[in-house]
């Protein structure tokens, strides 16, 4: 798409609208209550979140996005100032709340946004994804997929946030009398603490802030702001630091910590050194046989002597490195770009999914479009007609054109499947022509 007209998750000037994939703090850098930059695009519940995010928002500017269904807009082209129509569509990415993909359909192609997503291979939420997804490309081909990778590495593997959200009521019931702190963001997170609360019949303590978010998203009954209702706390995860839960330990008893995180971690002392995944005391055990582990980490003692525990439980919101491989192996996009680049761990999608891209996925393509096709032919023949010879003649039907356009470029049928049988590739002369 030419540049100046959408811009997803960017909020600089020179756009004509712009689309909100969810409100995480490092996709809504440079929107804030006095942003008027344009209308801005986003779901139902963003939609509501916002001015509670960002005070003063003038919310004249918002554009309800509703899930699952086809929207059209019209923009200008900056270039030729010619009218330019697409239509897009919303997907549920199953991040937190309000979080969604945008399929973006036009003149320049077929483009996805990720934006933050997970994948869970057997989840209700995901098979809708796919059937969406499926159901809103038909037999187009994905152009551009823009990616959340940042998981994207055969070294981060973890279970279901079901699996993991288990783990940690173990944990904590294996505590029975001790506090306990959970870190969690200021948006997402949900389920995961109302699972707690529901198989424990406890409330659980959040921040005032938080429980204005708890309350509109509907939860009014599983959260507080008094903590002599509940031993359990869920904190900011900046807060989740050592100095933080010693002092707990120390003047509200026995205190363990847990992290729920995919990524490795570590927790800030104030001597400025780090207590997390990597340090020398971590005491790696099996929480949950074959669907993943977590680790206890011995912490420094507080006062009293008491050495505070903490957990790393592998509960993500973002898709681990298997669960990318098979939306990527269901879209088989042109071209794929990594959105997240400032960590470290973070890998250009390319590298290990290259081969499911660019020419080799439209050879798949294409191979797809032809079975569609023979099945049509098979299903609309026309009747077989015996003759004297021994030889059957198909009566009624007029030939097809035997050649179709690939790339733009005429090939032949014939030679195009015995080309695909053999395994070979398209020559980039081939490939790239308009």
């Amino acid at each position: 798409m030419e540049s100046g007209m959408i811009s997803v998750d960017r909020w600089a000037a020179g756009s004509q609208a712009y689309f909100l994939t969810h409100l995480h703090a490092d996709h809504t850098a440079g929107l804030s209550g006095a942003w008027r930059r344009g209308p801005l695009f986003c779901s139902r519940l963003t939609a509501k979140l916002i001015p509670c995010k960002f005070p003063g928002f003038d919310v004249s500017l918002l554009r309800i996005v509703e899930i699952g269904t086809w929207h059209s807009l019209s923009l200008t082209s900056p270039s030729s100032r010619s009218s330019v129509e697409f239509v897009f569509k919303a997907i549920d990415a199953q991040h937190c709340p309000g979080s969604v993909m945008y399929l973006f359909r036009g003149e320049s192609g077929c483009t996805l946004h990720t934006g933050d997503f997970r994948w869970e291979s057997n989840s209700l939420g995901t098979e809708n994804g796919r059937a969406v997804l499926i159901d809103a490309l038909k037999d187009q081909t994905l152009d551009t997929l823009y990616l959340d990778n940042t998981y994207c590495n055969p070294q981060y593997s973890f279970p279901s946030r079901e699996v993991a959200s288990k783990q940690i009521v173990d944990i904590i019931m294996s505590h029975p009398n001790d506090e306990v702190v959970i870190a969690i963001d200021s948006l997402g997170k949900e389920d995961l603490l109302l699972y707690i609360s529901q198989a424990l019949s406890m409330k659980i303590w959040v921040w005032p802030e938080r429980l204005q978010i708890m309350h509109l998203l509907g939860f009014h009954e599983n959260f507080t702001t008094q903590t002599s209702l509940t031993r359990i706390r869920a904190i900011p995860r900046y807060s989740f630091k050592t100095d933080t839960l010693n002092k707990l330990n120390e003047f509200r008893g026995p205190t363990i910590g847990i992290m729920p995180s995919g990524m490795p971690w570590a927790v800030a002392r104030k001597d400025g050194n780090t207590v997390g995944a990597s340090a020398s005391h971590v005491n790696e055990k099996e929480c949950s046989k074959n669907t993943g582990s977590c680790s206890e980490i011995q912490g420094l003692g507080g006062n009293s002597g008491n050495a505070t525990k903490y957990y790393e439980v592998h509960y993500s919101d973002h898709s681990c490195y298997s669960e990318i491989q098979e939306f990527i192996e269901l879209l088989r996009p042109v071209n794929i770009k990594g959105i997240v680049s400032s960590r470290s761990c973070c890998i250009n999608p390319r590298y290990y999914f290259g081969h499911l891209c660019g020419p080799e996925q439209a050879l798949w393509r294409v191979q797809q479009k032809l079975d569609y096709e023979e099945d049509l032919r098979r299903a609309e023949v026309a009747e077989i007609k015996p003759i004297a010879d021994g030889v059957s003649h198909v009566s009624g039907r007029k030939r097809k054109n035997d050649h179709m356009k690939f790339f733009g470029i005429r090939i032949s049928r014939v030679s195009l499947l015995g080309r695909l049988s053999r395994g070979a590739r398209i020559t980039s002369t081939e490939s790239c022509s308009e």
